[in-house]
């Protein structure tokens, strides 16, 4: 898949290692590099495991359009598809093995 930012900040970040690690430590840097190559490697969303270690999942409420993967215990890669309009499927729910971009919105523990 194609993985964008949403914001500049993040895009220098998420493409240096060493402010990775200096932002989140050397393990969860390690993670966080390994989820994205891994995100890349895949050709569409519905590729990607909902099993450990990445368990996919849609997200929520006000978030329902996003999506996330384990980074660790607490902590969540967010992403949404980045396609104008959004591949749907007939009930209106997101076609996700149509989704082959997406962008990453925010690291984050919403626990």
């Amino acid at each position: 898949m194609e993985v964008s930012f949403e914001t500049h900040q993040l895009d220098r970040l998420f493409h240096s290692e060493s402010d990775l690690t200096r932002a989140y430590g050397k393990r969860r840097a390690q993670s966080i590099l390994a989820r994205l190559n891994a995100l890349r490697r895949f050709a569409t969303l519905a590729q990607v495991p909902t099993t450990l270690p990445f368990r996919r999942h849609q997200l929520t409420g006000n978030r329902d359009e996003q999506y996330a993967v384990d980074i660790d215990r607490k902590n969540r890669l967010v992403f949404a598809p980045d396609h104008d309009p959004i591949p749907r499927r007939a009930d209106g729910g997101i076609a996700i093995d149509l989704v082959t971009a997406i962008v990453i919105t925010e690291m984050i523990d919403y626990h």
